[in-house]
């Protein structure tokens, strides 16, 4: 079968689509990336928010029109939570488990005419599903999935319900994993997963993220290792002192923030407040000098006042973050904080994350501009007009002249920026 795979939401999401390919593509069919004339078409879907919903349902209903006769399959979070309602649209519809039997029914379906609903008890789910990492499609950068699962129960979150209690990828296979995309031709290493900071707390001995990154590093010498989103509380002198002692760790950090007000901060549930926050953010700077640190932020949570929303601007402008990823609050049917009283008008929730947003391109730009001058090492990924654009180690974007950069670490002198990217030149 010619099978077309549409991927929404997190970097889990991407890295399960590109395991599902590879388990498609060993079982003898062909994975691609044209969106018309496919015998299946796979929707991995994102439920974490009502209009991540809205996406998921749109891009169904358009590839389905979009490939009449094709089997239909819909997976990951959205059927995992609305399991009919996800029925009603696709044919062969699993949650966000077992890769492997859905293959398996999508093949059915195309033969026989059946398709299957089987969605699980995420709460069930005990043992790590180890999907194989990597892309027939590049060999730049990989993501490597060590942990699934989360038990936080944040106020404005579905995932927990999503993707049930916290399951790790045991570290020899960490190290295996890691070995293999290694061997493959990979430069880059981003370790991902639902909630990594919670790694090995359901393993024989209880394991660290720190014990992790130590064995993957140690086990891919020939690769930058890159971390995914982190629960600030991870970030511990200890945790920063073993890190800095990893050469091939890169210095970038995605700190999970959401709110910079305590107040907003209780109602969401979340286990930190802005002074334990701001200590990660020091240590970071203490052990990683010069490194990326970005964040998440949501605006107009329920009962966020123009007070309290001043209050986060004060403290991300105080945090100076590289880079942020800034969203409006979206209602989550199942959720506490959809129950909520004092929801905040839309306009509101639109114009603070306007606001945050100007700050956050001031804060990019300061954080890029101090790099002219120094030399960084960059991961050259693709070329446009013989221009190649990569990434430094504190994931800053440049832009090179150059030939046949690809999938080349090179040390690039920063000369400039403009057009909103730095430029810089190639030393040879």
């Amino acid at each position: 079968m010619k099978i077309h795979i549409h991927t929404l939401g997190c970097k889990v999401n991407q890295f399960e689509s590109q395991a599902l390919g590879t388990i498609l593509e060993g079982r003898g069919h062909e994975v691609v990336e044209s969106e018309t004339g496919c015998d299946a078409v796979v929707i991995n879907t994102c439920a974490v928010t009502a209009e991540s919903v809205r996406k998921s349902r749109q891009a169904v209903r358009r590839l389905r029109a979009m490939n009449p006769g094709a089997v239909i399959g819909i997976c990951g979070c959205w059927p995992q939570a609305e399991a009919e309602s996800a029925a009603a649209l696709g044919d062969v519809v699993f949650g966000s488990g077992d890769k492997l039997a859905f293959a398996e029914k999508l093949e059915a379906a195309k033969r026989e005419g059946r398709g299957t609903l089987a969605v699980d008890n995420v709460f069930e789910r005990r043992t790590f599903e180890r999907l194989p990492a990597g892309s027939a499609q590049t060999r730049t950068r990989a993501l490597l999935k060590i942990e699934d699962g989360c038990v936080n129960f944040c106020t404005y979150c579905i995932i927990p319900y999503t993707r049930g209690r916290i399951r790790s990828l045991p570290l020899d296979e960490c190290v295996e994993e890691a070995k293999g995309l290694m061997e493959a031709g990979y430069r880059e290493i981003v370790l991902t997963g639902i909630e990594i900071a919670s790694y090995g707390r359901d393993l024989e001995g209880s394991p660290t993220l720190a014990d992790a990154v130590s064995a993957i590093a140690g086990a891919a010498q020939g690769c930058r290792i890159r971390l995914g989103s982190l629960e600030p509380r991870v970030v511990t002198r200890e945790f920063c002192e073993r890190a800095s002692e990893l050469s091939n760790l890169c210095p970038h950090f995605h700190l999970s923030l959401q709110s910079g007000c305590d107040e907003t901060l209780k109602r969401m549930h979340r286990r930190y407040d802005t002074a334990r926050f701001y200590e990660s953010v020091e240590l970071l700077r203490e052990f990683f000098p010069g490194c990326g640190i970005t964040a998440d932020l949501i605006t107009g949570f329920p009962g966020e006042t123009e007070e309290e929303f001043q209050k986060t601007l004060s403290f991300i402008e105080r945090c100076r973050f590289s880079s942020m990823h800034i969203f409006p609050y979206s209602l989550r049917e199942g959720t506490v904080a959809a129950g909520m009283p004092e929801q905040v008008e839309k306009s509101v929730k639109h114009s603070r994350a306007h606001r945050a947003s100007e700050l956050a391109s001031h804060m990019r730009e300061e954080f890029l501009r101090d790099m002219i001058g120094s030399t960084q090492s960059v991961l050259f990924e693709q070329q446009e007009e013989g221009v190649w654009s990569g990434h430094t180690g504190n994931y800053a974007e440049v832009l090179s002249p150059g030939k046949d950069l690809h999938n080349t670490v090179a040390n690039v002198q920063i000369t400039d920026f403009r057009d909103g990217a730095l430029w810089g030149k190639v030393l040879l």
